[in-house]
């Protein structure tokens, strides 16, 4: 008897809990909840550093220099690849540097964004990289709000002494009616935040670009200009205002190309330290990376909650008359990121959908060539003799061949 009723209670407090969950079921739900990461600001300003090789936590941008591949952890630095073999390469090292979504290199000085500054590496040697220069308050704050968060969460931060260099997104229960009533307290931190600085507003990855003797780099506003002749000590000129949600630059001749969730900005560089509007392409609002060649603009619109739109594709823009661009063709994709091009082949990372390579010489009639299926891809860079492709944390490179490219090698960064 004992036995029977223990078994009994088991089954009554089986079904209370089981009464209970259906109950969650309708008044919780799991959402994601965004709390910033925070640094004290004395300690932001010595954060830079030199560490062995790690694993990658959230990878961005590729970047690649002579022998070395750069791959950006988000927010958190640079993490540096030997490829001098490209069927072998070698994590080597990883550039320590709060807030960090971008670089660029030129002549064996590497720059880097850290929230508002701007940082100088000495790279000549690649086994003892040193910081010689740290130029504070020249950029805007890049860290931007997760679009894709329920909630975001404040409490706690002291903005005259900390510095936000991140965000966590995490899965929680929560109540529905407090997702359903939260945009007052999400507006309320916002402005909070926005009105010390210490929070980016919208857009994506800041871009940079060196062209001859400067640094351009975008926020979801700018161009910020650097005269970088002297390569230790970059001297910061004015920035020029573009418009808003600006995410990334691309450069051909004389022009820049700006992609920002709204359209294709194109501006001149021939008198480098003021760019000057030329023309725009305007689209439906989504993400918008973009690269040239001599007649047409490559653009990919990302669609999604962090978008904005509903669909995404692939436009093509014929920059023939380069103050009238207009939509030569555009096509579906699922979910595009960046993009590359070498010589006839266009190179498209759609997302989770994989690589797409397309014969581009009939922008009418793309054809594609191959389609690398069973890998999420992010950003690609086509060298000289290899295409690079960074995707879910793998580096992957791969060979050029007629007709399309066959892989060479992949490093898992985690």
């Amino acid at each position: 008897m004992p036995k029977i009723k223990i078994l009994f209670l088991l089954i009554l407090f089986m079904g209370i809990g089981a009464c209970n969950d259906k109950h969650d079921d309708g008044a919780y739900a799991d959402y994601l909840v965004a709390r910033p990461m925070t640094m004290l600001k004395t300690d932001f300003r010595n954060n830079a550093d030199i560490l062995p090789p790690k694993a990658i936590e959230e990878s961005g941008k590729l970047y690649a220099y002579q022998n070395i591949i750069f791959v950006n952890d988000l927010y958190k630095g640079v993490h540096v690849i030997d490829n001098s073999n490209p069927k072998a390469p070698q994590k080597i090292a990883f550039i320590e540097i709060a807030g960090n979504v971008d670089i660029s290199i030129k002549d064996d000085y590497l720059y880097a964004d850290s929230i508002t500054d701007l940082l100088v590496f000495d790279i000549s040697d690649i086994s003892n990289i040193r910081q010689v220069n740290r130029l504070e308050n020249v950029l805007r704050d890049n860290v931007v709000f997760p679009a894709e968060a329920d909630f975001y969460e404040f409490d706690g931060i002291d903005y005259s002494n900390e510095i936000i260099v991140g965000w966590e997104v995490v899965t929680e229960r929560r109540l529905v009616e407090e997702y359903q009533n939260r945009w007052g307290t999400i507006d309320f931190a916002m402005a909070e935040a926005m009105n010390d600085g210490s929070v980016g507003e919208g857009g994506s990855m800041a871009r940079f670009k060196i062209v001859s003797d400067y640094l351009y780099a975008v926020d979801s506003h700018n161009i910020n200009v650097f005269k970088i002749e002297n390569l230790e000590n970059p001297e910061a000129l004015e920035p020029v205002f573009a418009g808003f949600d600006i995410e990334t630059i691309f450069n051909r001749g004389n022009n820049l190309f700006l992609g920002s969730r709204s359209g294709m900005y194109i501006y001149d560089i021939s008198s480098p330290a003021t760019p000057g509007f030329i023309s725009e392409f305007q689209h439906g609002t989504a993400c918008d990376p973009v690269v040239v060649d001599d007649q047409y603009a490559y653009v990919t619109l990302r669609g999604g909650n962090e978008c904005g739109a509903t669909e995404s594709g692939l436009f093509i823009v014929d920059i023939t008359d380069i103050a009238n661009p207009v939509l030569a063709k555009s096509y579906s994709m699922d979910g595009p990121y960046g993009l590359g091009i070498k010589g006839d082949m266009l190179f498209v990372c759609d997302g989770e959908s994989g690589l797409k390579v397309y014969d581009k010489t009939q922008i009418q009639e793309l054809r594609l060539l191959d389609h690398f299926k069973d890998i999420v891809t992010f950003d690609v860079i086509p060298l000289e003799n290899q295409l690079l492709m960074v995707g879910d944390d793998v580096l992957y490179q791969y060979r050029y061949q007629e007709g399309g490219i066959e892989f060479l090698s992949s490093l898992n960064l985690d």
